[in-house]
């Protein structure tokens, strides 16, 4: 077996593809390659730069490290979903094309039998295999849904290259047998469903409650009103409410019915608001 190397991990499989006759599977294996080999030459990325393995189904590729992962992104996102539209629209019902694809980082090593072992390349093929995605691509109008790992993520994706809108990825976490993967999927979640984590990667402080730490929520502001009794829990006291416009007063305030406002001056002393007819105001107003 060869040492572990550095790789680009590319996986694309067929939707249904054991629901259809043996005529229409080699049909579909025919356009997977041609849709492969099209959208990895339309990324720079000839037969020297990438290794095949073949699953039937699927296709998966492993590609020099230092080939320009931006490039296939944009290539995975635009020339992708161009060439199945091209393919299906020419093509009967029974063999219309829908690709989930997965692009990763990680260590592959190859064996002297030519197969390939790599936890990176194991959960890679968890994501390619998991049902968020299968639900995703369901939704998804232009017959392609893809995901791409978490550390593919944070090296490119979330730099915002030209072509490759961070924004357009959610973060998802896969159920797996070796446990909760994280992953960032293209395109909105199946269902409508709410983003199931949201991680900030940066120190902007996006989404804190204003003078908070991000870990409690914005402090409450109660409605204007009287003040809040003790024992209340902050709800306001029941009965008039003051409206002071462009003026301040000093002193104490008794309660009782309030009829229009105070505007206007400065007020010293205590302000009397009564029940009925007599004095509503008693100070001085200079």
């Amino acid at each position: 077996m060869t040492d572990p190397v550095s790789r680009t991990i590319l996986l694309l499989d067929i939707e249904r593809f054991s629901d259809r006759d043996d005529v229409e599977q080699a049909y579909l294996r025919r356009m997977l390659h041609d849709i492969t080999d099209r959208t990895l030459d339309g990324a720079g990325i000839d037969e020297t730069r990438r290794l095949r393995a073949d699953r039937g189904d699927a296709v998966m590729e492993l590609i020099d490290a230092n080939a320009p992962v931006t490039a296939l992104l944009r290539a995975l996102l635009n020339d992708v979903p161009a060439h199945l539209r091209t393919v299906n629209r020419m093509a009967s019902s029974s063999a219309q094309i829908r690709l989930r694809g997965v692009l990763a980082t990680g260590y592959v090593a190859v064996d002297k039998d030519g197969g390939w072992v790599g936890s990176d390349l194991n959960h890679a093929c968890r994501l390619l295999d998991a049902g968020l995605l299968r639900d995703a691509l369901r939704e998804r109008p232009d017959d392609f849904a893809l995901c791409v790992s978490d550390g593919l993520y944070l090296g490119v994706v979330r730099h915002d290259h030209a072509g490759v809108p961070a924004d357009a990825f959610h973060p998802v976490t896969v159920d797996s047998k070796n446990g909760p993967l994280k992953a960032w999927l293209h395109g909105p979640l199946p269902g409508g469903a709410a983003t199931p984590h949201q991680e900030d990667h940066g120190d902007t402080g996006a989404g804190e409650a204003p003078g908070g730490s991000g870990d409690r929520p914005a402090p409450r502001v109660p409605p204007q009103g009287r003040p809040a009794p003790a024992g209340s829990g902050g709800a306001p006291a029941p009965g008039p409410v003051i409206n002071i416009h462009g003026g301040t007063f000093s002193g104490g305030l008794i309660g009782g019915a309030q009829y229009g406002g105070i505007s206007g001056g400065h007020f010293s002393g205590d302000v009397f608001l009564g029940e009925g007819g007599g004095d509503r105001e008693r100070g001085e107003r200079p």
